[in-house]
């Protein structure tokens, strides 16, 4: 490839930042833009996903002005030979996508392409980390970024003499608390793009599912800058006690919902984490909050990222635990109403009505349900990147396939995310009223979640009692008087 510092600069919808067009390299350069129908309409989205992309391209054109060329084609192909001239490009964040610049390239169509911008550390960077690892543990890498950055450091030591401050952050909901007491999460001011975009959908009649409603996050720099200073100083504190519990009235909790403006490169990680590290030293949040933020975004978002890549395009077939049930059509259409345990239906009917759940609602219900049930990966990681605003083809495989569902054979996790009606039950208040009870097993008011684990227990007894921290739940299962009329009921379940 040659280098043609004149070249205009192609970008991807998530690659909406300054931090990608507005550098010393590129100012001044035309920025190309492209809305591709056949992109947009080649599977179903959620549809407030497909406005928070467009508005966020199309907000960018308007802020960059006359030095934006914003095309709307039906392939990328299309728009790029109109442009007339070969562009420059920041490699995708996808297999697919960076095929298709490849071929471009060969085509003459991009001059060349460059490294990721969007992202803490490099991919070489990562690759010298990793040397021949074959399984990989996030809490030696998340170590490894806040030396390399130095984030929450003391010299050579962690701030407050800990790594992790994950113990601290595991309270359950405040009892009687419809809500927790913390200012609501910044919101987003509509405008008349957004209301084009809205528009625009309609009459398009892209694949949809979900419901549409008002924009919820940000999709511009600035709104992303206002979104994380509201949650540094109004959030931040309480995030940290509360980021694994539930409240059926407060659907965000204390989560900073900067996933959407990061995953849409509108704001660059280390903004975040270098905000949230100085709410500590100015002692406007407390350690373990702050320590579990920067976890989340310097350790486990780079993590992901990186694995991506390291793992492969097969990587999303593995099926380790032998899963082939399809998923069902109440959960691909998001049918919360279908639902009659409480939680389950709480957390799809968030995917429908926001696209969005926190890591709670997908980890411990909605990927326990489905690897308990036995759904494919492959589908349901599919389903993840399509049904949520802030999916994308990269964030899902090590979260689905290799945490949430263990269908690596631990790689990414040393135990499988299972659990029964108990954990549920202490970290949500969503058991209350359903009816299911979690603490039976067998019977009419059998908690799916409940029945449902030992059911899963029973079927990889093998793999369970050959892991240490597994071991116990095969010994407890061995024990049960009812284990036979569980199995008989669970097989024949169809209500959930």
């Amino acid at each position: 490839m040659s280098s043609d510092d004149t070249a205009p600069l192609w970008l991807f919808a998530d690659q909406l930042g300054p931090h990608v067009w507005d550098t010393e390299e590129f100012a001044g350069r035309e920025i190309v833009i492209v809305e591709s129908t056949r992109a947009l309409g080649r599977r179903r989205h959620h549809r407030q996903k497909l406005h928070l992309v467009l508005s966020g391209m199309r907000h960018l054109a308007e802020q960059l002005g006359d030095r934006a060329t914003y095309l709307r084609t039906d392939t990328y192909r299309e728009a790029l030979e109109q442009v007339g001239r070969p562009v420059v490009v920041h490699q995708p964040t996808s297999f697919p996508a960076s095929d298709m610049v490849r071929r471009f390239v060969k085509e003459g169509l991009v001059t060349e392409v460059r490294p990721t911008p969007t992202f803490a550390l490099g991919k070489d960077e990562f690759d010298y980390w990793a040397g021949d690892r074959e399984t990989f543990r996030m809490e030696e890498f998340y170590r490894a970024q806040r030396e390399r950055f130095s984030v929450l450091m003391d010299g050579e030591k962690p701030v407050g003499g800990k790594w992790n401050y994950d113990h601290d952050n595991r309270e359950s909901p405040p009892k009687g608390a419809e809500r927790l007491e913390v200012k609501a999460p910044w919101k987003p001011r509509e405008d008349g793009i957004d209301e084009q975009v809205r528009a625009d959908l309609d009459a398009a009649g892209y694949p949809t599912v979900g419901n549409d409603g008002p924009r919820r996050f940000a999709v511009t720099h600035e709104e992303a800058t206002r979104a994380l200073r509201h949650f540094v100083r109004h959030r931040l504190d309480t995030f940290g006690p509360y980021e694994d519990a539930v409240l059926e009235q407060d659907w965000a909790m204390a989560h900073s919902l900067l996933s959407v403006p990061m995953n849409l490169g509108a704001l660059h990680p280390l903004e975040a984490v270098h905000a949230a590290e100085q709410a500590y030293h100015d002692g406007d949040a407390r350690l373990s909050s702050v320590e579990g933020f920067v976890r989340q975004i310097l350790g486990w978002r780079e993590y992901v990222w990186q694995l991506y890549w390291r793992f492969g395009r097969g990587y999303t077939r593995r099926n380790h635990l032998r899963a082939r049930t399809p998923l069902p059509d109440w959960w691909t259409d998001l049918d919360a109403d279908a639902v009659t345990a409480n939680c389950l239906s709480h957390a799809l009917g968030g995917v429908r009505d926001r696209g969005w759940t926190h890591h709670i609602p997908r980890l411990m219900i909605l990927g326990n349900h489905a690897m308990q049930r036995g759904y494919r990966p492959a589908e349901l990681n599919d389903w993840f990147a399509t049904a949520f605003v802030d999916g994308f083809a990269w964030v899902m495989p090590a979260n689905v396939i290799g945490m949430s569902q263990h269908a690596d054979g631990g790689r990414m996790a040393t135990k499988p995310y299972a659990s029964g009606g108990a954990y549920i039950d202490r970290m949500t208040d969503l058991c209350s009223g359903c009816a299911f009870d979690p603490k039976v097993r067998v019977g009419e008011k059998a908690c799916p979640f409940t029945a449902g684990y030992w059911q899963f227990v029973h079927r990889h007894e093998e793999m369970l009692a050959g892991n240490n921290r597994t071991a116990r739940a095969v010994a407890t299962m061995k024990r049960l008087t009812d284990l036979d009329a569980l199995l008989e009921q669970e097989s024949a379940r169809e209500e959930f």
